[in-house]
């Protein structure tokens, strides 16, 4: 109880200096679907509210379904609002992600991999620079995801990499590119979310399969925020420091000391899997990041 107390305090103090900060910013996103996203995957399967504020994507035997922002982005924060497939969600996967669309893409990954009742709901995320991944990490969330909205976020800037719950810092990926470590710089993303079938796969490596006669699974999304330097061709605009290119000030070129407790926090009693740990896999040569600072 005494931990749990300590940890309501720093993310008190956490969240007001975040709002603080980011009360400078230009936000692009309007906050509503309709306007922010077009649909790029089965129409039929996507519900948005009347006045655009909340969506819901569907899965069944037919199809999943998806959408994606309008826009492409070099650099911002990127928040949505989930709550998750409720009860048996076995082999169900719903993703939050970036991506510049490429056979040799750039991608950071929030994918939650369905669930068993009555089991920690397991989120991974994963990195690709250039065409290649590889770098998955998994946690299981220390709440339950299905019974209320939670914000998921990416803070994507010149220096790092950080993707959050409920502005948790879960998970860094430093740009260690003067040391000869791959960093999504260059390629300008797309947000897109999806829902879809990964029963060869997701949820215990794939022996909990979907169970179709639960069918349909449905995820919500709502309150997304997308503070971001929209791409329009000339990469200097985007790696400026600059007011409106907040998320680039120095301030934020690694964790504060609160979210660096968080972020121990949460790998000393969440982290399941990392491949940074995964000597096996690697044959005792792991990736060159491994080795150097996570902030």
């Amino acid at each position: 109880m005494k931990n749990l107390s300590r940890f309501t305090v720093l993310i008190g103090i956490f969240s007001f200096s975040l709002i603080q900060y980011c009360s400078l910013a230009s936000v692009v996103s309007t906050g509503d679907f309709n306007k922010d996203f077009f649909v790029s995957w089965s129409p039929s399967h996507v519900n948005t509210s009347a006045d655009g504020g909340t969506r819901s994507l569907k899965l069944d035997k037919d199809s999943g379904s998806g959408f994606a922002s309008n826009d492409m982005f070099l650099f911002g924060q990127f928040d949505m609002k989930i709550k998750l497939i409720p009860d048996n969600s076995a082999g169900a996967v719903v993703a939050f992600y970036l991506t510049s669309g490429q056979p040799n893409r750039d991608e950071v990954d929030f994918e939650f991999l369905g669930n068993v009742p009555g089991q920690p709901y397991i989120l991974q995320t994963n990195v690709y620079v250039d065409g290649y991944d590889g770098r998955e990490q998994r946690i299981k969330l220390w709440f339950d995801p299905t019974k209320d909205f939670h914000t998921y976020s990416v803070l994507w800037n010149l220096y790092q990499i950080v993707f959050m719950v409920d502005w948790v810092p879960i998970r860094t990926y430093r740009n260690h590119a003067e040391k000869g470590v791959a960093f999504p710089r260059f390629q300008p993303m797309s947000l897109q979310i999806s829902i879809w079938d990964g029963s060869d796969w997701a949820t215990n490596g794939g022996k909990d399969k979907i169970d179709w006669s639960k069918a349909p699974y449905i995820a919500s999304f709502k309150n997304h925020k997308i503070d971001a330097c929209i791409w329009k061709g000339n990469p200097r605009i985007c790696r400026a420091n600059s007011p409106t290119n907040w998320w680039n000030n120095e301030r934020l070129n690694s964790l504060t000391w609160t979210q660096r407790r968080l972020f121990r926090w949460v790998r000393k009693y969440h982290l399941i899997y990392d491949y940074c740990m995964d000597n096996q896999r690697f044959q005792n040569n792991l990736p060159k990041e491994c080795l150097l600072t996570k902030y």
